[in-house]
């Protein structure tokens, strides 16, 4: 399996989505052999959605890592998501893990939808 290590790190996250993955990846029934996938598929109301969860490394994934949060994502989604910014809202109104994209021409409410 070919993978590239890169020396760039494509994406931030902030303290609080640091500190919530790392609790994620502190649960008893974690896989250690995943790592934090971030990426992009098609769909949504505004024709791409973001991917954040953990998974297996594949081909062509590029490997960074974030303050200890060992990260992958496919060479092709840097195009889509590179200086983009994962937060995590813990408040009782707004719960989850938020995209700021610079590249995003368009967003939608829901937050997770996006067109370039």
């Amino acid at each position: 399996m070919e993978t590239a290590i890169t020396t760039q790190i494509p994406v931030t996250l902030t303290e609080g989505a640091i500190v919530e993955i790392k609790r994620l990846m502190a649960e008893p029934n974690f896989d250690s052999t995943q790592r934090l996938r971030v990426g992009v598929k098609g769909g949504g109301c505004s024709g791409m959605t973001y991917v954040l969860g953990f998974d297996q490394t594949e081909k062509d994934d590029e490997l960074f890592e974030i303050e200890g949060i060992p990260c992958i994502m496919n060479k092709s989604h840097s195009l889509y998501l590179y200086g983009m910014e994962i937060d995590w809202q813990g408040g009782l109104n707004s719960r989850g893990f938020t995209f700021s994209n610079p590249n995003a021409s368009k967003t939608c409410g829901c937050g997770t939808s996006f067109a370039v």
